[in-house]
């Protein structure tokens, strides 16, 4: 159990940082647009992301 979820923060870390390394300039651009968004629209972001995290982890565990 604790290899699978240590797999999985490495995952997330990859991903994480594909952004930063391939494309800098945007991803700055992003974070800044991030940032001027309201706490409504990021907690909408954060739901989201989460729930798509949720469906795809959950998918994985019945391993369709």
């Amino acid at each position: 159990m604790m290899n699978t979820i240590l797999l999985a923060i490495g995952l997330v870390l990859v991903v994480e940082g594909l952004g930063p390394l391939l494309a800098p300039q945007g991803w700055r651009n992003m974070v800044s647009q991030l940032s001027q968004q309201n706490d409504n629209t990021l907690r909408r972001i954060g739901g989201c992301l989460v729930v798509a995290g949720g469906v795809i982890a959950y998918m994985m565990y019945l391993k369709i």
